[in-house]
């Protein structure tokens, strides 16, 4: 799974997540596909009491990184990440709505946090919600367990809250910086590791007609489609929807959500 590059927008939120944050270097590199090999169940360290939502028992899933869909062979996973925004969120619902389309929003803490109505709006559409860490850090599978554990469960706090008690039902690591442990933590919290099949490279902004003709050529690799609704202008990414959508509907495939 190739890492994303850096965006400028990833400083300033790191920079408001500061207050939450728990800084620590540990140099602990692993490619997003690795299987965690004899992985000690990891406990849940938090930067503050309430981290955890109160919620009693949550059921543990897979800890392995899901590709496939729900729906089957012909299954198509849109999953929109690093939102929600409130220039472009509605766009990209108002498109999914248009094309019967379901989605999965996997959303940045602190975006969430700034914009709860947004998050409301996508779980009353009938989307699901991925936690996509508090900050964005591309580099946490560099960090620290602590740090780790602060990034995935203030953030599960935080969208858990924004929906109005709608829990995250995956998690993606950002830039697929994912680590045995990061993995672990988010199944024993009942959020199914997520990764992507095709990438539409959106947040380089390469142009519509550049990424519907990616994401053409690269859905035979599987059914996980990423593009984004923040961290940057995304009018494109919104003038490719509404062309890849219908295509897909148009090739035989339906819409639907990630394996749990």
């Amino acid at each position: 799974m190739a890492r994303h590059q850096a965006r400028g927008w990833q400083g300033r939120l790191v920079a408001a997540a500061l207050g939450v944050t728990v800084m620590a270097a540990a140099a602990s590199l692993w490619t997003a596909q690795a299987d965690p090999v004899g992985a000690r169940q990891p406990q849940a360290r938090v930067s503050a009491p309430d981290a955890q939502p109160q919620d009693g028992q949550v059921a543990k899933v897979a800890a392995d990184i899901a590709h496939a869909s729900e729906s089957g062979d012909r299954g198509v996973n849109i999953t929109i990440d690093d939102g929600p925004d409130p220039a472009w969120t509605p766009q990209v619902l108002q498109l999914l709505k248009d094309n019967d389309t379901k989605a999965t929003f996997c959303m940045v803490g602190t975006q969430a946090q700034a914009y709860p109505d947004l998050v409301k709006d996508v779980v009353a559409a009938g989307h699901r919600l991925c936690n996509h860490t508090v900050s964005h850090d591309t580099t946490m599978d560099t960090k620290s367990e602590a740090y780790q554990s602060q990034q995935i469960l203030d953030a599960e706090r935080m969208i858990t809250e924004a929906s109005g008690g709608v829990r995250p039902q995956y998690y993606r690591a950002p830039g697929g910086a994912f680590t045995p442990y990061s993995r672990e933590l988010a199944a024993s919290r009942g959020m199914r590791p997520l990764g992507w099949n095709v990438d539409s490279r959106d947040f380089e902004r390469p142009g519509a007609d550049t990424m519907v003709a990616t994401v053409k050529r690269e859905i035979s690799n599987g059914p996980t489609v990423l593009f984004h609704d923040a961290g940057g202008e995304r009018s494109q990414t919104v003038a490719a929807l509404r062309e890849v959508l219908p295509w897909l509907r148009q090739q035989g495939y339906s819409f639907g959500f990630p394996v749990r």
